[in-house]
C-alpha cells in the first residue's frame, strides 16, 4: 500500500514557527503520512529543505504594508508563488489530501483543480476568521470588501471536504454561516504540548533587577492588543508607582514599530523590553522567571470567539494569565485567568498588581491552568481527532477496520481448529 501524500498551504506563518502546523505536520508523519509544505520563508530559510521528515518549499514573502490595498497585493502575490510551488511539489506525484490554512481565504482554487486532475480531498484548517478579522483592522470599513471576504469563506468552507475548526464558535460558523455539514466539521484545539513547554529554572537575569516579571508572547498586529499591554504598564509603573515591576514582551508583527515608540513616549524604556521574535530557548527561560502572562486582546467580533494559542502557553508553564473576559478565552483558561472589564486599560493594570501582591492566589490559578494543559488541552489529546480526519478522507480508517476483522476471523479460525480438531479426532 502506498503512503497517502499530503500537502499542506500557510500563507501567513511560516513552518515550523507555526506552532499549530507544525504540531499537526509531526502528527500526520507520525500516523505513516508523507507530509509537503508550502509556506512562506523565514529568516535564512532555503527554497527547500527537509525537517523531522517533512519536506518544505518556500517563498521570498511580501509585506507592503497594513494598507487594504496591500493586503490585496500581498495575497495575490502569496496565492501566485503558492500556486507556482504546489505544481513543483506536484511533480513528485499526486496528493491524496489539501490543507489549507487560513487567513487568507484564497487557496480554494487550488484545491478545487487538484480535486479536479487528481482527485484530491480538501481539509480546511479555520484558524481565523478574515471577515472579522478585517472589521478589527478597519473598525469602519464595511460594503465590497467585506462582502467579497465573506465570499471568499463561504467558498472555502463549501469546497472542503472537511473542515476543522479550532473551537465550538468557529465550528457553529462552518455550519450556520456556511452551511456545512455538521458531521463535516471537527473540532481540532491548538493545544500545547506539555512535555516542551513546562516551567524550568527561574534565570534571576531575566526579571532585569525587578521583584516581578510579567511577560507576553505572541503577533503583534492591530487586533492583539499589545498597545493595551504598553498603556497598562504605564498605570503599573507610572500610576500606580510599582517600579519593581518588568515586562517583556515577545514577537514581533505590523504593529511592532508603533509599541516600541509608544514604549519610549510614556518612559518606560527601563521596565518594557520588546525582544522580537526569539528562539524557543529564550522563551523557555522567560516564561520559567515569569510570575504572569498577559492576553490583552481586546473585546471585538473576531477575538471574542477566537482561541488565544498564547493564553494555553502562558497555562503550560504554570503562569496565571490575566485576561479581558472574552466567550472563548473563558472555554480556554477557566478560573487560570483573571477577567477584567473588556477594554478598560486601568482595570488591566489593576488587576495585574492585584495578582502579583497574591502569590497564593498566582500559584493555585497556576497549578490550575497546568492541570488544564494536561489532561484537557494538551495536543496529545487533540491529535487523535485530527488524524482521525485524514484517515477517513483517505479510506485508511476503513481499511483498519478491514484488518481488523480479517484479523479476528483469523482468531477464530485458529480457535476452531484448536478446539474443533481434538472433538473430530475423539469421534473417529
Amino acid at each position: 500500500m502506498s503512503v497517502p501524500r499530503v500537502l499542506i498551504i500557510i500563507q501567513n506563518l511560516h513552518v515550523p514557527f507555526d506552532r499549530r502546523v507544525w504540531l499537526e505536520c509531526k502528527a500526520l508523519v507520525s500516523a505513516g503520512y508523507d507530509v509537503t509544505v508550502v509556506c512562506p520563508k523565514g529568516p535564512d530559510d532555503p527554497a527547500y529543505h527537509v525537517i523531522d521528515d517533512v519536506k518544505m518549499h518556500k517563498y521570498r514573502g511580501y509585506s507592503p504594508g497594513g494598507s487594504k490595498l496591500g493586503y490585496i497585493g500581498e495575497y495575490v502575490y502569496s496565492f501566485l508563488m503558492t500556486l507556482r510551488l504546489v505544481l513543483r511539489a506536484r511533480r513528485q506525484g499526486k496528493f491524496q489530501v489539501l490543507q489549507a490554512c487560513n487567513p487568507p481565504d484564497i487557496f480554494w482554487p487550488i484545491a478545487m483543480m487538484l480535486r479536479r486532475i487528481d482527485g484530491t480531498r480538501f481539509v480546511f484548517d479555520h484558524h481565523d476568521l478574515c471577515p472579522e478579522l478585517y472589521q478589527s483592522r478597519f473598525p469602519d470599513a464595511a460594503g465590497l470588501p467585506y462582502r467579497g471576504l465573506r465570499f471568499l469563506e463561504r467558498m472555502t468552507h463549501r469546497t472542503a471536504d472537511h473542515v476543522t475548526s479550532t473551537n465550538d464558535s468557529y465550528r457553529d460558523i462552518a455550519i450556520t454561516r456556511s452551511g456545512k455539514a455538521p458531521d463535516d466539521v471537527t473540532v481540532v484545539r491548538t493545544g500545547p504540548d506539555p512535555d516542551k513547554l513546562r516551567r524550568g529554572q527561574v534565570d534571576e537575569s531575566c526579571r532585569r533587577g525587578h521583584r516581578f516579571l510579567v511577560a507576553y508572547i505572541g503577533v503583534m498586529g492591530p487586533q492583539d492588543g499589545v498597545d493595551i499591554v504598553v498603556r497598562a504598564a504605564d498605570e503599573v509603573v507610572n500610576k500606580l508607582g510599582r517600579t519593581d515591576v518588568a515586562f517583556t514582551l515577545m514577537g514581533s508583527g505590523d504593529c511592532f514599530d508603533e509599541v516600541v515608540a509608544l514604549r519610549d513616549e510614556l518612559g518606560l524604556a527601563d521596565h518594557v523590553e520588546f525582544t522580537g521574535r526569539v528562539p524557543d530557548e529564550t522563551v523557555q527561560r522567560v516564561m520559567s522567571a515569569a510570575d504572569l502572562g498577559l492576553s490583552p486582546d481586546p473585546k471585538n467580533p473576531l477575538n471574542d470567539v477566537s482561541t488565544m494559542n498564547k493564553t494555553m502557553e502562558y497555562m503550560a508553564f504554570e503562569l496565571p494569565v490575566v485576561a479581558f473576559d472574552l466567550r472563548e478565552t473563558r472555554v480556554s483558561a477557566g478560573d487560570a485567568a483573571e477577567y477584567v472589564e473588556p477594554n478598560d486599560v486601568a482595570k488591566y493594570g489593576q488587576a495585574i498588581v492585584d495578582l502579583l501582591d497574591d502569590e497564593v492566589r498566582r500559584r493555585r490559578m497556576g497549578r490550575h491552568g497546568r492541570d488544564l494543559v494536561e489532561t484537557q488541552l494538551a495536543w496529545k489529546h487533540q491529535q487523535k481527532a485530527y488524524v482521525g480526519v485524514y484517515d477517513r478522507l483517505t479510506g485508511r480508517e476503513a481499511e483498519a477496520v478491514t484488518d481488523q476483522s480479517a484479523d479476528d476471523q483469523s482468531a477464530d479460525g485458529v480457535a476452531g481448529g484448536v478446539v474443533g480438531g481434538p472433538a473430530r479426532t475423539a469421534g473417529s
